[in-house]
């Protein structure tokens, strides 16, 4: 779903959850907004958040090979 049509919807619940109140269309719309972009702008950051967690593959093939190392020159 493109950024429009997802503005669309929410500006739409928001105007069904106010109880139908007409002639508050572009009031909805700026919320709606607001909501949409706050959330893409999240998503990326849970992605990183996540990304941080994870352990580096590379870093721990290295640990190892050092260890590796470390023991055949004993």
């Amino acid at each position: 779903m493109n950024l429009y049509e997802e503005i669309k919807k929410v500006a739409h619940d928001l105007y069904e959850k106010s109880g139908r109140i007409g002639g508050r269309d572009f009031e909805n719309w700026l919320e709606a907004e607001k909501i949409v972009l706050a959330g893409k702008k999240a998503a990326p950051a849970k992605k990183k958040t996540a990304e941080a967690k994870a352990p580096d593959k590379t870093a721990v093939k290295k640990t190892a090979t050092k260890a590796t190392a470390k023991t055949k020159k004993k």
